[in-house]
Parts: C-alpha cells; structure tokens; sequence
C-alpha cells in the first residue's frame, strides 16, 4: 500500500499541531492519503482533498464535503470509522482534510494480488463483514448508498484470527434520494458499476450488484463480463455502452479455481442472483443477500442473462397484465382506506356515468405514501385487482435515461400503450426518484421529465387512464404532480395498528410447525411501531430459522426473544417526521391531527 511518491505534505510536517505526518501512502484523482501519529500516541489514516479539483457533486448544500459528513454520523464496526476534520492553508493552497482510524491490514485488491482465494469460508467470511456494513448504510433514517464497492476499497483488519472486513472511501456515497445532478463518475471501475447507475439510478440494489461482481472476481480472476475500457476514460458513454453490450453475453461460471477445498454450487446462486441486470430481481436488501449467503435461506438458480435481453427489448419494457385477482379480500384491515377508495375512485372508475350526473369526474391519480415497508406495493396490486382494469407496472429504471429526450420519450409511450389498452391502471413505484420536484437541484433532465409527465395527466380520466403511484418521500416530489387535476387523491399508508399485526402474525404463522399457546394479542402488543415487512423478515422469518435449527416448534418464547432482539425497520424519528409530513399534504398543522388509518395485509 505503500509508495515512494512524496505527496504534497512533507514528513513531519505537524497538522494543527495534533497530527504528525509519518508517510505517504497513495495518490488519487483528487486527493492523498497518508499515515500519521496523533498526540495520543495513536496512528490514524490521512485523508487531504485537494479543494479546487473536488467536483461540485462532493457537496452538500452547505458545501460541506459529503465523504466527511457521512463518516462523522456513521458507526459501525465493518466500516473504516472517523476522527477527525477540517481545512488547511498549506503554501497558499486551500485543502479539506480527514482524519480516520488506522486499520492495520491490506486492501481486498492486495490481498487477492498475493494470494488468491482458496476456501468459500474465507470468501464468506469477507463478503459478510462487507454485507453487514451495507445492512448499516442501507437502514440509517436517511439510507446511504456507497456507489463504489470494489476490491479496492475493501480494507481487511488482520489484528485478529480472523480478517474484519472494512468498508473505506466515501467519495463516491450519496444520500439515497439525493440529486444525482451531475453525478461525477470519473475514477469509478465500471466494471463492478450495476448498469442502472449508467443512468444515475442508484439504490441498496446497486451496491448488491457490486458486492456480487467482487465475489466473482475474487472466484473466477475477473470482474463479471470484464471489459477493458481504460482507452475509452475520455468518453464514458462510449466506455458505458461498450459494458453494457458484454452483459448481454453470456457469463461463464464454468473455470473455477481447483484450489479451492471447499466449493459449494450454491455460492454460485447467490452470485448469479447479484448480478442481475434488472435491480428488482436481486437481493432486495443486504440482510436478504447475507441470509443467502449463510445458507438461511433457500434461492433459485436465475441465468444472469435473460433480464438483460428482456429488459433491453422495446416491445418487452411496457408489459399490459390483467388484474385479476382477490382484490381488497386479500387484505386484512385497511377499512377506512378502503371505504374511501371505492367511494372516491373505485366507483367512478366503474361508474362514470353515474358520477357524470352528479357533476363529478373521474380522477385522474392516486398517491399512496409512507414509510418503507408498510405495503404500498402490496395495496396497489390489489387496489387493480379491486378496480378490474389492465395494469402497467413500472419503476424509474423502465423510464428513466441517460440520453437527452429518451425519458420524455419513454413517458410518452408509456401513456401511449395504457390508452390502447384502456381501461388501464399505471402503477409507478418510488415516483420522486423519477419526478423530484424542479425548484431542487434535479438534473434539468428530471425536470424535462416532469414536464412530459405533466402534459401526458392532462384529462388522463377521460381516456380511461388512471395513474397509480407510490413513494417514501411524498415532500420530494414535483408540486404540480400533486395540484388538482394530476394526482387528485393521496393515501396515507402508516405501519399497521394492532389488529392489522394480529392478523399478520396469524396469517403468516398458520402454514408454518407452532407450539400451542401463540398469544397473537401479546404478540401484537410487542410489535408497535413494526412495519409490515418487519413481521414477516425480521419476526416470524428469524423464528422460524431457530425452531429450523433444533427441529422444534415455533413457540411463544422464541418469537418473544426475537422480538426483543429486533429493532424496527423505521425508526420512531422517521414515523414522526412521516406523521409531520401527512399533516402537511392533508393541510393540517404537524400535531393536530395524527391518527393512522387501520392497516392489514393479506389473509
């Protein structure tokens, strides 16, 4: 890791008085690192940004440099954790400068350069520490996606018998529903890149994708569809296209290394699941991704090939489904809500005639909002199951483009082929990653998109379009999506009440070996505040991986044991800024009035 290039700093050379340079360690495109000594007799990591070459992305708001913002609220022990911070005048030049813990060990990089792979349980062992570290990023109040998961900023601790795995450099790291404005990719291996991020789409999904390209380099000696494209730097689409078109080809899985002792197929499942090129048919989350790789749970062989062919298909982007189905029978509770919805837009959806002579029109859209987890998706796929019509389902990634106009062009067939099949639903998933509000730092190209957006919802009721969509962050959406006459009616999904998670933990504990005795009131009782995916991922799921592990039954007290060691997916800060947030879109004053709509999920 080290190198005889001097850097700027000289050795010695006293940082506030506080920290003494003792050597240079690398040099990146825009800044060093360095070793030094503290005043506590300590040795810590040297970071120095050269300030003028940072790229405006770097920044927050408050031009403070993200890399440091992040790493002072981060703590966790598979992550390279922060010190200290601030600026430096050295030689009339202004620099950033951080200061984290010393890890004492190699980069992943170095490491597979001296010495390659030999055992699945070593590869297990670095892959989770990496994967734990995401499950951190991922879950924070306000989620961070690194964007930069490669060999090389992967640092192994070797103090102990056994090799930590440390997430390092930030750089790259973005909030999750941060602008990607001129997201900067210079210095980025594109190799371990998922290919949405070619379109400044970025999630969990994509730091999965790049966890998997490393498990397989680190098995098979390369990136995934490797692709040499240093020649190309000065032209990154050119270079983007060049990999896209590798991963339509098919991915060999076939030279694994002899050496290894003790090779399982199923590792090769959990890759070829990673590396899918559609994010929704990955992991969906880091913690998914590590139960896999521990074996918890089961995954099904997917050719890492066909999504791409699919997906890159014009005819196959927009797929029309007939909602047919239990409708709101599948979903327990939700009474309010539902009342509300078939009075206000199931029946004028079906009786327009009707409506029409009471002078009321059918509605143009719906937003449902809320915390993650709650069921957005779920009610959705039913709300047009209830209503009957066609459905198109679609996230930012079927819509969004890197090239100019493509986006708008996009909307426009989307709307084109809901009205030759009209009646139809349109179901948009996390529309503010798609439609952010233009008063922002949104990308002019999302702010095209808003424009297309709101040209196509003009009178869309009339032509038996209605426009169905979904989001976390309702405040981070376009103002005018949400006037009259766009989306006219907007729900507010909160986590599910006490009846709702009785009848959860009924629903998903009848199919499943249970003791006698589940006290579903108690069960209910302990569980407030849990969203609806917490029940099933993080209670019943983990309970019955215990009961698995001794051939048991379910009981009531391991359920009451995992309850007590799982914390909720949303935090209670999170519910109350979301509470605050419904007040507002329903245009009351934060307090005034909080009470939830009953919610419920399936029978």
């Amino acid at each position: 890791m080290e190198s005889n290039h001097k850097g700027i700093l000289p050795k010695n050379f006293s940082l506030n008085q506080n920290y003494s340079v003792m050597l240079f360690i690398k040099q990146g495109s825009n800044a060093e690192t360095y070793r030094v000594k503290g005043n506590d007799g300590k040795l810590y990591f040297l970071k120095l940004f050269n300030y003028p070459k940072l790229h405006r992305s770097a920044f927050d708001r408050e031009n403070n440099l993200l890399e440091i913002e992040f790493l002072k609220i981060i703590d966790h022990s598979n992550i390279v954790g922060y010190k200290d911070s601030g600026e430096l005048i050295y030689e009339g030049k202004k620099y950033v400068f951080l200061v984290l813990n010393f890890i004492a060990g190699e980069t992943l990089a170095e490491k597979n350069q001296r010495e390659k792979i030999t055992s699945i349980y070593d590869l297990k062992i670095i892959i989770s520490g990496v994967l734990k570290g995401l499950i951190y990023l991922h879950n924070l109040p306000e989620p961070i996606i690194h964007n930069e998961i490669t060999p090389q900023n992967i640092m192994l601790d070797l103090t102990g018998d056994i090799p930590q795995a440390k997430i390092i450099d930030f750089g790259f790291a973005r909030y999750f529903h941060q602008s990607s404005k001129a997201y900067n990719k210079e210095g980025l291996n594109l190799n371990y890149v998922a290919s949405e991020c070619f379109n400044n789409i970025f999630s969990p999904q994509s730091d999965l994708f790049s966890v998997g390209a490393i498990m397989y380099h680190l098995l098979f000696g390369m990136p995934p569809w490797f692709k040499d494209v240093s020649k190309f730097q000065a032209d990154r689409t050119k270079a983007e296209d060049l990999i896209l078109e590798q991963r339509t080809k098919l991915l060999s899985f076939t030279n694994i290394s002899e050496d290894i002792v003790d090779f399982d197929e199923t590792i090769i499942k959990v890759i070829k699941k990673s590396l899918q090129h559609d994010p929704e048919n990955r992991f969906q989350n880091a913690n998914e991704f590590l139960q896999a790789l521990n074996g918890e749970i089961e995954i099904e062989d997917v050719d890492t090939v066909k999504k791409v062919r699919s997906v890159d298909k014009e005819n196959n982007r927009l797929k029309v489904q007939k909602a047919t189905g239990k409708g709101f029978d599948a979903i327990a509770g939700m009474k309010i809500l539902k009342e509300q919805l078939q009075l206000d837009v199931i029946d004028a959806l079906n009786k327009p005639e009707e409506y029409a002579k009471y002078g009321l029109t059918i509605p143009n859209g719906m937003l449902l909002y809320g915390p993650p987890g709650c069921g957005k998706t779920f009610f959705a796929k039913h709300f047009a199951e209830e209503v009957g019509f066609n459905f198109i389902h679609v996230n930012p990634g079927t819509l969004k483009s890197k090239y100019i106009n493509a986006t708008e062009e996009n909307i426009s067939k989307l709307f084109q082929e809901a009205e030759k099949n009209a009646p139809t639903i349109i179901f948009i998933e996390e529309i503010s990653g798609l439609f952010p509000s233009r008063d922002s730092d949104a990308h002019e190209m999302s702010k095209n998109a808003v424009d297309a957006m709101l040209a196509e919802m003009d009178r869309t009721g009339e032509k038996g379009i209605f426009v169905l969509c979904a989001t976390n962050y309702p405040d981070k959406i376009d103002a005018a999506l949400l006037r009259a006459g766009r989306l006219d009616k907007k729900f507010y999904l909160s986590p599910p009440d006490f009846e709702a998670r009785k009848l959860m933990f009924e629903m998903y504990l009848k199919s499943r070996p249970i003791d006698f005795g589940i006290d579903y009131d108690k069960l209910a009782t302990l569980t407030e505040n849990f969203v609806s995916s917490d029940i099933k991922d993080l209670i019943v799921d983990e309970a019955s991986r215990q009961a698995l592990k001794t051939h048991s039954r379910i009981t009531m007290e391991i359920l009451e044991n995992v309850i007590k060691n799982t914390r909720p997916s949303v935090t209670l800060q999170e519910l109350k800024k979301y509470e605050q947030i419904k007040a507002k879109m329903e245009g009351e004053e934060p307090g005034e009035n909080n009470s939830r709509n009953p919610i419920g999920f399936r029978r």
